[in-house]
């Protein structure tokens, strides 16, 4: 990701500047530099959305909820290296740590019509933003909960997907952050 690239995204993500409302649930199984990038950049503000204690070699791979800041070199360094890689998706939205977690921990496993339990992986890129156009208006409301707005990379990675819900429907803009 260029530089310009970079800052043109801050812009969308912090149209009002410093504010601590911009999250990114992170793929760990994506990469395996992943989980020490986590590691090193967001110590403090990280935690992984599966519950209890996990073999090593799942807490490598598991999904992650970072709180994202403005103008922090940790962040722009990991949004550099995530970019166009489908690392994960941002989200925006007021909760705290905890009551967004448990939100988002609700939409991890789903049944099949036999009633199997299955990971449910929304947290890729390429899965919620076709998922999202399928969901009814009742469904949608249980997906974004407080959720504000999600925020991807599109299939091309120089296009922004902000998908919002109205309480009636999805609404999709698409933003380029080339210059």
């Amino acid at each position: 990701m260029r530089i310009q690239d970079l800052r043109a995204l801050e812009q969308y993500l912090w149209p009002k500047g410093f504010r601590r409302d911009i999250w990114m649930i992170v793929d760990a199984a994506r990469d395996r530099r992943i989980f020490g990038m986590l590691l090193n950049c967001f110590y403090s503000r990280r935690t992984c959305l599966f519950s209890g204690p996990l073999a090593p070699e799942l807490e490598i791979a598991a999904p992650y909820l970072v709180q994202l800041e403005y103008e922090d070199e940790n962040t722009q360094r990991f949004i550099t290296q995530a970019w166009g890689k489908n690392w994960g998706v941002f989200l925006k939205c007021d909760m705290g740590l905890n009551t967004l977690k448990r939100h988002l921990q609700e939409l991890l496993i789903v049944r099949d019509s036999r009633g199997n339990r299955f990971l449910f992986r929304f947290y890729d890129p390429r899965v919620l933003r076709i998922y999202l156009a399928t969901c009814t208006p009742d469904e949608l409301r249980t997906v974004f909960g407080g959720i504000e707005r999600f925020l991807m990379e599109d299939d091309k990675p120089e296009t922004v997907l902000n998908i919002g819900f109205d309480q009636v429907q999805l609404v999709i803009q698409k933003f380029s952050i080339q210059s």
